[in-house]
C-alpha cells in the first residue's frame, strides 16, 4: 500500500520537535530521515522507529509490534523497526526523544563493520577441481 502525501506531509509535522525529517518513498512504504539517516518507517498507515537489542524492550512494554510484510513464502517479520506506540501521537516531547534514540540506533547499526566478504566458496563446501579432459 503506497504512502500518500498527505500521510507523509503528516509524519513530518509529527516530528517537527524532534527536528526538520524527510520522507521518501520506497517500495511500498516510505523511510524517514534525519540528516541523512533512515531511523524510521511507514508501513501503510503505520510509523515505525528503528530498536535495537537495548531498545526492543522499550518498544514491548509499550504494546509496540515489529515491522511485519508478506513474501512468497509468508510473513516476514523486522525485529529492527517497532511501531510507534499510539500515546505518542498527542506527546510531541516525548515523540521527540523517541526519534532521538531511534535516530542513535540508526547512526550506531550504520556504523558497525560487517565482515568482510570472502571469494570463494563457504567454508563447509567440499572443493572440487574441475576435471582434466
Amino acid at each position: 500500500m503506497a504512502v500518500g502525501a498527505e500521510f507523509r506531509e503528516y509524519v513530518v509535522d509529527l516530528f517537527a520537535v524532534f527536528g526538520p525529517v524527510t520522507v521518501k518513498r520506497m517500495f511500498g512504504g516510505a523511510g524517514i530521515y534525519y540528516k541523512d539517516r533512515m531511523f524510521g518507517l511507514i508501513g501503510g498507515d503505520r510509523i515505525y522507529l528503528k530498536a535495537n537489542d537495548e531498545t526492543r524492550s522499550t518498544f514491548e512494554a509499550e504494546g509496540s509490534k515489529p515491522f511485519t510484510f508478506q513474501m512468497k513464502g509468508g510473513e516476514f517479520v523486522m525485529t529492527g523497526y517497532f511501531e510507534l506506540p499510539s500515546r505518542l501521537l498527542d506527546d510531541p516531547d516525548d515523540l521527540a526523544k523517541w526519534a532521538r534514540r531511534a535516530y542513535e540506533v540508526a547512526v550506531a547499526a550504520r556504523g558497525k563493520k560487517k565482515a568482510p566478504r570472502r571469494n570463494g566458496p563457504p567454508p563447509d563446501l567440499p572443493l572440487v577441481t574441475p576435471k582434466k579432459r
